[in-house]
C-alpha cells in the first residue's frame, strides 16, 4: 500500500524527512508546507538537497495543503519558541482526518503525568474528532531513550536504576537560536535561558522517564531536575557563533524519576562545545558522541550508541535518524488506533527505502 505524506517544514530535521518521504517507494509526497516565502514555490526535490526536482513544490498555504487530503504529514516544524502555534496546527490536522509522526513538541513523545490537562486534552480531543493518530519521536527523546532501553531491559532479572546518557560535542549543531537562545551557550552563566527555566527540563524529559518507568512496570513518586554549567576557558568559534571566554560553553543536566529517595529511570545530557572541556564529566565512546543506556541490577548493562554518516558528522547523523524514526514509522501509525500514540504502542519499526 502506498501513503500520502506531506512534509510540514524543511530545517535542520524537515529536510531530511523530506529526502526520505521521496526515497521511499511506499511513500507518495503529496505536498510541502513551508513557514516563509524564501522557500514558497521551490521544489520538493531542492528543499531536500538531492539535486534535481520531483514534481511538487512548496506552498505556505495551509488550507490547499490540508485540502490534498495525505494519510499523514510529517510535521518538523520549530516548536520550542512557538509552541502555541504548535499545537494549534497539530490540533487542525488532526481534526481534519490526518495522521501526524512528528519530531516535536518532545514531550508529546509520551505526555501523561507531564502536560497539563489544558494542553493535553484539546490535542487528545482534535486526534477523536478525526480519528487520527499523533506520534512523535526521534533519537532524544525517542530511539536512545525508549526503544533502545527497554530491549535491554528486557532481558533483566532484576533493574535497580535504568540511565540514559546523551554525551554529545554539539560544536557543529547548525541552529543558532537552539544553541544560544534555547540553550543558553555563550551566554553569562547568570543569564538563565529558555531550557533551564523551572520546570522546562521536567516538561521536555519527563516523559521520557515515565515512559521508561511505564515499560518496567514501576510507578514513580517525582520527577525532579538539577543541571550545571560549565564556562569557557578560552574564546574559540562553533558553528552558529562565537563562544567569549567565560561564557557557559558546557551543561550537564538529569531529569531523574523518583521513586522513594532513588533515582530509578534517569535522562541525562553530557553537552560540550569542545572536547577538553569538563574532562571529570562521563566520557563518549567516540570524541564526538554517543548516546549510553545503563542498566544497574541482574543483569546490569553498559550500550553505547555512536551515529556516523558518509555525508556529515555525529550531528548530521543524529538528525538524519531523528527524521528517518519518524518516516519510517508512518505505515504503522496510519494502521493505529486513533489518539495519542506511544513507543510502547507501536510495533518494532523497520521500514527504510530500498537502495
Amino acid at each position: 500500500m502506498t501513503y500520502r505524506v506531506v512534509q510540514w517544514g524543511t530545517g535542520n530535521v524537515g529536510k531530511h524527512a523530506l529526502a526520505g518521504v521521496i526515497a521511499n517507494p511506499d511513500l507518495e509526497l503529496a505536498g510541502v508546507w513551508v513557514s516563509g516565502p524564501a522557500k514558497d514555490g521551490i521544489d520538493a526535490g531542492t528543499l531536500a538537497g538531492l539535486g534535481h526536482p520531483v514534481g511538487v513544490t512548496a506552498s505556505m498555504d495551509t488550507d490547499a495543503i490540508l485540502a490534498a487530503r495525505p494519510d499523514c504529514v510529517v510535521y518538523c516544524s520549530m516548536t520550542d519558541n512557538r509552541l502555541m502555534e504548535a499545537l494549534t496546527d497539530l490540533r487542525r490536522i488532526l481534526s481534519a482526518g490526518i495522521n501526524v509522526v512528528a519530531c516535536a513538541p518532545v514531550f508529546f513523545q509520551y505526555p501523561y503525568g507531564v502536560l497539563p490537562d489544558d494542553l493535553l486534552k484539546p490535542v487528545q480531543e482534535a486526534a477523536a474528532q478525526g480519528n487520527a493518530s499523533l506520534w512523535v519521536n526521534g533519537i532524544d527523546p525517542g530511539f536512545a531513550n525508549d526503544l533502545l532501553p527497554l530491549a535491554l531491559a528486557g532481558t533483566c532479572l532484576r533493574i535497580d536504576q535504568l540511565r540514559c546518557i546523551e554525551i554529545v560535542d554539539y560544536a557543529s549543531y547548525d541552529n543558532r537560536e537552539v544553541m544560544f537562545d534555547i540553550m543558553g551557550f555563550g551566554k553569562p552563566l547568570d543569564d538563565i535561558p529558555m531550557l533551564l527555566q523551572p520546570g522546562v527540563l521536567s516538561l521536555a524529559w519527563g516523559g521520557t522517564v515515565r515512559q521508561l518507568a511505564a515499560g518496567i512496570g514501576v510507578t514513580l513518586d517525582a520527577v525532579t531536575e538539577t543541571y550545571q554549567r560549565i564556562p569557557a576557558d578560552r574564546s574559540f568559534d562553533i558553528a552558529t557563533g562565537h563562544i567569549a571566554e567565560g561564557t557557559a560553553a558546557a551543561l550537564r543536566f538529569e531529569v531523574r524519576g523518583m521513586v522513594g529517595d532513588e533515582p530509578v529511570t534517569v535522562l541525562e545530557h553530557v553537552t560540550r562545545l569542545h572536547p577538553d572541556l569538563c574532562p571529570d564529566w562521563p566520557q563518549p565512546a567516540h570524541h564526538e558522541g554517543s548516546y549510553r543506556v545503563e542498566i544497574t541490577g541482574e543483569p546490569s548493562y553498559a550500550m553505547d550508541l555512536v551515529t556516523s554518516s558518509s555525508n556529515g558528522d555525529h550531528n548530521h547523523a543524529t538528525l538524519l535518524a531523528t527524521a528517518m524514526r519518524i518516516v519510517n514509522a508512518i505505515p504503522a501509525v496510519v494502521r493505529a488506533p486513533a489518539g495519542i500514540l506511544t513507543a510502547l504502542d507501536l510495533p518494532l519499526i523497520t521500514n527504510p527505502a530500498q537502495r
